[in-house]
């Protein structure tokens, strides 16, 4: 496993063609994961399908661990603010509707790249976690379980633990096995995050048809 200082970048530029290189580079590392997967990344062929040099590479990442823990980071934050959005939605509705809601908006995150998402998830697990990344999960849970405070649920902070590991189990099973049907995940889903929170899957959600 690499180390923390490892997967840090060494710098993020300010000035515009700065900018742009360091945004090519994360492109073509997002463009490599998700057609040749983590096998096929290399602080060269990112370099190369950039278009920048080796150099210009090295000036911002230290190595493709940074490079690839660079996009967790983002696709953590843009998790963050999907379920932000989710909850804004959810405010004044049942609990059924706020639960179909949220997972509804999980699913849509991963259905934006499901491969990239594969990728990276597969990748998250083998780095050690930063404190951005980790505050990022913990504004998660403490969203989801003052939501789930608001509808009564017990032990709130406990029943977020236990869905949010629920849908990241089930989603990233899906995925490594190399589903890319998001709507098929969602329909296996959805029925287990209302049967933990005791409501009847077989009822339908008025608000959905």
């Amino acid at each position: 496993m690499p180390s923390a200082s490892q997967i840090q970048p060494r710098k993020t530029p300010r000035q515009g063609r700065s900018r742009a290189s360091y945004e090519a580079i994360l492109t073509a590392a997002a463009q490599i994961l998700e057609r040749q997967g983590a096998a096929g990344l290399s602080t060269n062929t990112v370099a190369e399908r950039a278009g920048v040099s080796i150099g210009t590479l090295y000036q911002y990442f230290p190595g493709k661990e940074a490079i690839a823990a660079e996009l967790v980071r983002r696709i953590k934050a843009q998790l963050l603010a999907d379920l932000s959005q989710a909850l804004e939605e959810a405010r004044g509705l049942s609990m059924r509707e706020a639960a179909e809601i949220m997972l509804a908006a999980s699913i849509r995150h991963h259905a934006r790249a499901p491969e990239l998402s594969r990728e990276l998830e597969r990748i998250e697990e083998l780095l050690p976690l930063d404190p951005e990344t980790e505050a990022v999960a913990a504004n998660i849970h403490a969203a989801l379980g003052a939501l789930l405070a608001g509808y009564g649920v017990a032990e709130p902070a406990v029943a977020a633990r236990d869905l949010t590991a629920l849908s990241k189990g089930m989603v990233h099973a899906a995925l490594f096995a190399g589903e890319t049907d998001l709507a098929r995940i969602e329909a296996r889903l959805l029925p287990a995050v209302l049967g933990y929170l005791g409501l009847d899957p077989g009822e339908r959600c008025a608000r959905r048809g």
